[in-house]
């Protein structure tokens, strides 16, 4: 008998992510699957224009004014006796260290590609990023409502650019104005889509009829009957099958076709992900009694995979979002992080984008919001022993740093804890020379950089400018004692800690990084580190 059957509540889990390249409609997409499983009333911020696009997921003022995602959300729903935990990724590249610790809480993910466009550079890291973690991935093309590729073309994209078996679930009639709808391959029906009007039927829009020329001749022409056919025929004969095992081992994705924007094939993805969606897995972990926490053991255990600061304007509040790997949650327990402190969890927060209610209870595969002040971090692992550690979380080198310099010289000690809150968020990392205190921070791209001078301002009433440094790049270095002592000696300037007292060295350029390698081999100079409490 199946955990399900047997009613064990984690079984009902599905915790997903949702990850493409900007603009492939990732954002609308989200807002409209909320609204297919009933969670939401009306998508009519995602129609709307100028100030008013914005979506549940967007709260922050910066991801209003420019109409982009750029920090991860957690939204939970229930569709068909499933409760879903929807991880709602950063679409902009800026991003890319955020959106890889939200993928660490994910059990599976959905990929939105661009029909006009394919497989997208974005698109390739972040698959790249599932693969690490062997994410099952489902693949959502859309945008069929306007020009698109070939079918046949966007499949063999999948696999030649991201080595995953493609197996087509559904075929689409045209694309653009000779956009028909699509046919299901599992069924052998044809989902009709009907062109938005004034007085257009949204549930219109997903009429099924038989796969058979006399049905489909009454909404197409004879050409495109021919055209749907014989495209269902060659699906079938050249396309691989959908195999539920190679999709859970990462090997395979299956293939829906839609428009987010119109509606149009989003309850059937609700409904694929009903299907073949894994539950929550084992996590593997360190420091108990065997090498994974799975979710039916007895012992409650989770890890800290992101901290969110100031979600509500009016509270100056800090919650660290928990994925739960084992065991019942009960409000008010005492648990423990690996590295010692105990808190009683008095508060626990399920989500709803920024929305919230408190959680009396919670299961393996549910992401809680664990409201803190500054003692919890990204990586740490909660459990009722403080014996576990989930696989850590890593920090990697920032490609960009900037100086911060404070319009109002007495604000330094504001401007300290600002600039610290911000980087426990680990959206940004914050590094403070040895030598003159100033604060450097580094990040992937330049938007981090705005969205962090945004939030001084707004958040904590500072204005702060954040000039370029005179360092190209960051390493964290570790040795033995007598060779660290040296090393730091004779740079004393370029030594900088970051937010965990870690030393780090700021180099000029890729050069003096290469050449200190020579010069010093006994020491490391290591993009990544593992971020612990």
């Amino acid at each position: 008998m199946t955990d399900a059957a047997n009613g064990a509540e984690w079984a009902r889990r599905r915790t997903f992510a949702i990850i493409s390249h900007p603009d492939a409609g990732k954002t609308t997409l989200t807002e409209n699957i909320l609204l297919a499983a009933g969670a939401i009333r009306l998508a009519g911020q995602v129609k709307a224009r100028g100030q008013n696009r914005r979506t549940q997921s967007d709260w922050m003022k910066i991801e209003r004014e420019r109409g982009i995602s750029v920090s991860a959300s957690v939204m939970t729903y229930e569709y068909k006796g499933l409760l879903f935990n929807l991880l709602d990724t950063p679409g902009h590249e800026d991003f890319s260290e955020d959106t890889y610790r939200t993928l660490t809480a994910a059990d599976s993910a959905i990929m939105v590609l661009d029909a006009a466009k394919g497989v997208e550079p974005r698109t390739l890291k972040l698959v790249e990023v599932c693969r690490l973690r062997d994410i099952p991935i489902l693949t959502f093309i859309n945008k069929m409502d306007r020009e698109a590729l070939d079918p046949s073309e966007l499949l063999d994209d999948i696999q030649d650019k991201l080595a995953l078996d493609a197996a087509p679930m559904q075929w689409p009639s045209g694309s653009g104005q000779r956009f028909k709808g699509v046919a299901d391959l599992q069924t052998g029906q044809f989902i009709r889509y009907e062109r938005p009007g004034d007085d257009a039927d949204p549930e219109k829009a997903s009429d099924r009829l038989a796969l058979t020329p006399d049905a489909l001749n009454q909404i197409m022409s004879p050409a495109e009957t021919e055209e749907i056919t014989e495209g269902v025929e060659l699906a079938r004969e050249v396309c691989v099958d959908f195999n539920a095992q190679s999709y859970r081992e990462g090997h395979l994705t299956p293939v829906y076709f839609g428009s987010a924007l119109r509606q149009f094939g989003v309850r059937e993805l609700l409904d694929a992900l009903v299907q073949v969606a894994p539950g929550p897995e084992a996590q593997p972990a360190v420091g108990g009694s065997k090498p994974e926490l799975e979710p039916g053991d007895k012992e409650v255990a989770g890890f800290v995979f992101k901290i969110q600061a100031n979600m509500d304007p009016n509270h100056r509040d800090r919650v660290a979002f928990m994925r739960l790997c084992s065991g019942t949650f009960k409000r008010g327990m005492k648990l423990k992080t690996d590295a010692g402190k105990t808190m009683t969890v008095s508060n626990p927060i399920l989500f709803f984008a920024q929305d919230r209610e408190i959680a009396d209870n919670a299961y393996a595969g549910d992401v809680i919001g664990i409201p803190n002040h500054g003692v919890l971090r990204v990586g740490d692992t909660l459990s009722e022993s403080g014996k576990w550690q989930v696989a850590g979380i890593p920090n990697f080198a920032p490609e960009m740093l900037r100086r911060a310099r404070l319009k109002d010289p007495l604000k330094a000690k504001h401007l300290k804890k600002a600039l610290e809150s911000l980087a426990e968020e680990g959206v940004t990392q914050l590094f403070r020379l040895q030598v003159g205190g100033d604060f450097i921070v580094g990040a992937v791209g330049a938007l981090q950089i705005d969205v962090m001078a945004e939030r001084v301002a707004a958040e904590y009433g500072i204005d702060v400018i954040f000039e370029p440094a005179p360092y190209d790049t960051a390493r964290w270095i570790t040795g033995p004692d007598d060779k660290l002592e040296a090393f730091i000696d004779r740079h004393k300037s370029a030594i900088a800690e970051d937010i965990d007292g870690a030393l780090v060295f700021m180099a000029k350029s890729a050069w003096e990084i290469s050449y200190s390698q020579e010069k010093y081999p006994d020491i490391e100079f290591l993009k990544a580190k593992e971020r612990r409490g």
